[in-house]
C-alpha cells in the first residue's frame, strides 16, 4: 500500500508540468518584470530591480505550499476533480487580462465552485474537448474542502504579502494636484504555490488511462500536484511602502484564519462552508476596496521637500544600500553642503571624491550620519532614484 502511493505521488508530481497554468505563470512573469523595468527606465533612466525579479521569485510560497500538501492529506481533504478544472480555468483567465487585483486565489475557487453549483441546480451540461462537463452538488462533495482550501491559501498570500510585498516594489512618477512630481510604489506580483491534493473516483483516468491511483477500502484516490497561482497588485502612495505592504498582508492573513476557522465548522453544518467562501470574497475585496480608496485619498508621503532631497529607491547593491539609505528619508547635506536639489547633491558629492558624508531626516524626523567610501569618478553611481 505504501509503495503504491509513494509511486503514485512520484508520478503526480511529474504531472504537475502538464498543466498549462504552470507555463502561462511563467510567461505572464517574464512579462510584469519587462514592463516594470521598461517603466522605471522611461522614469529614471535605470531600472530599480534585475528584469528575471518576479520569475526568480514565482516560488518564493514552495515552504508554504509543502506546509498545505501535508495538511490537505494529512486531514483528508478530498478536492472534486471538476472544480479544478473551473478553477484553473477561471485563474489562467485573470492571469491573461492581467487583472491582478483579482489574482487573490479565493475569487478563482469562489467563481468555480460557483458555476459547478448552478449547473447542477439547472441540470447543464456542456462538452469541451471531448470532456463531458456537468454540475455538482456542493453542499455534499465540494463547499467544505474548498472553503478550508481558499482560507489556508488566504492566509499564505496574506504572509507572501507581508514578507515579500515590499521587496518588489517599483517606483513610479505621477503628477500630483499643484503639478508637483511626486512619486507612487507599484507591486504587480504572480506566486505559484504547488500543493499535492488527493483526487476521488477515476475521473482522470477516464480521460488519461496511464493516471496513477491508489484506493483505500472500495474507494479510488488519486494523488496530483496541482498549481494554484495567487496574482498580486497593489498601490501606496500615501503611506511609505515598507509600511504599507507588511500591514496589508496582516489583514489578509488574519482574514484567512477566520475563514479557515469557519470552513473547518462546515464538516458540522455545511451551510457554513458556503458562508466562508462568500466571507472570504467579501472580505478580501473590502480589504482591497479600503486600501484603496485609503491611499489614493490623500496627499504622498514621497514628494519633493523644503529640507531635502527627497529619496525615491535604493538600487541593489549600491553605495547608497550599503549606507543603509532608505525610501522615504531626505538627504539635508552631503560633505557639509546643504543640498535641495538632485544637482546640488552631485556636485556636493564631488567635493571629496574619496569619501560620501551624508547627512539624513529619517521617517521620525531625527538626523543621523551615513558615509561611505567611493572610488574615483564613481560619484554618479550612488545608486539613488530622486524626487527632482
Amino acid at each position: 500500500m505504501i509503495e503504491e502511493i509513494l509511486i503514485e505521488l512520484a508520478k503526480g508530481i511529474g504531472r504537475f508540468f502538464l498543466h498549462p497554468a504552470v507555463y502561462i505563470t511563467l510567461l505572464f512573469s517574464v512579462l510584469l518584470g519587462y514592463v516594470r523595468v521598461k517603466r522605471e527606465r522611461k522614469h529614471f533612466r535605470t531600472r530599480v530591480l534585475w528584469g528575471w525579479t518576479e520569475t526568480k521569485r514565482l516560488l518564493e510560497g514552495y515552504v508554504l505550499a509543502i506546509i498545505i500538501s501535508v495538511i490537505s492529506v494529512a486531514v483528508g481533504l478530498v478536492v472534486p476533480t471538476p472544480w479544478l478544472f473551473f478553477y484553473s480555468a477561471w485563474m489562467i483567465l485573470f492571469i491573461v487580462l492581467f487583472q491582478y487585483q483579482l489574482g487573490s486565489a479565493i475569487y478563482a475557487m469562489a467563481l468555480g465552485a460557483g458555476v459547478l453549483f448552478v449547473m447542477y441546480i439547472n441540470d447543464w451540461s456542456f462538452t469541451l474537448f471531448s470532456l463531458e462537463f456537468t454540475g455538482l452538488n456542493m453542499w455534499n462533495e465540494g463547499f467544505t474542502t474548498i472553503a478550508i482550501l481558499a482560507g489556508l491559501l488566504l492566509i499564505v498570500e496574506g504572509i507572501l504579502i507581508q514578507k515579500h510585498g515590499f521587496s518588489t516594489v517599483s517606483p513610479s512618477l505621477v503628477k500630483a494636484s499643484r503639478g508637483i512630481e511626486s512619486v507612487e510604489y507599484i507591486t504587480k506580483r504572480l506566486w505559484m504555490l504547488p500543493i499535492l491534493l488527493v483526487i476521488p473516483g477515476d475521473t482522470i483516468t477516464a480521460y488519461i488511462p496511464y493516471w496513477p491511483q491508489f484506493s483505500i477500502g472500495e474507494s479510488t484516490f488519486s494523488l496530483v500536484v496541482f498549481p494554484f497561482v495567487i496574482g498580486y497588485r497593489q498601490k501606496s502612495r500615501r503611506t511609505l511602502a515598507a509600511k504599507f505592504f507588511p500591514a496589508y498582508g496582516r489583514k489578509v492573513w488574519q482574514l484567512g484564519f477566520v475563514v479557515t476557522v469557519f470552513a473547518v465548522a462546515g464538516y458540522v453544518m455545511p451551510v457554513i462552508g458556503a458562508v466562508a467562501i462568500m466571507l472570504g470574497v467579501l472580505g478580501r475585496f473590502l480589504i482591497s476596496l479600503v486600501e484603496y480608496k485609503k491611499e489614493t485619498a490623500g496627499g504622498f508621503a514621497v514628494s519633493p521637500q523644503s529640507t531635502g532631497v527627497m529619496i525615491a529607491g535604493v538600487l541593489a547593491d549600491s553605495p547608497a544600500e550599503k549606507m543603509g539609505l532608505q525610501i522615504g528619508e531626505q538627504i539635508v547635506k552631503v560633505n557639509g553642503q546643504k543640498v535641495m536639489t538632485e544637482q546640488e547633491l552631485y556636485e556636493a558629492v564631488q567635493i571629496n571624491a574619496a569619501h560620501c558624508r551624508l547627512e539624513v531626516l529619517d521617517f521620525n524626523g531625527e538626523l543621523r550620519l551615513r558615509q561611505h567610501v567611493l572610488f574615483r569618478h564613481d560619484h554618479y553611481r550612488l545608486g539613488l532614484l530622486l524626487v527632482r
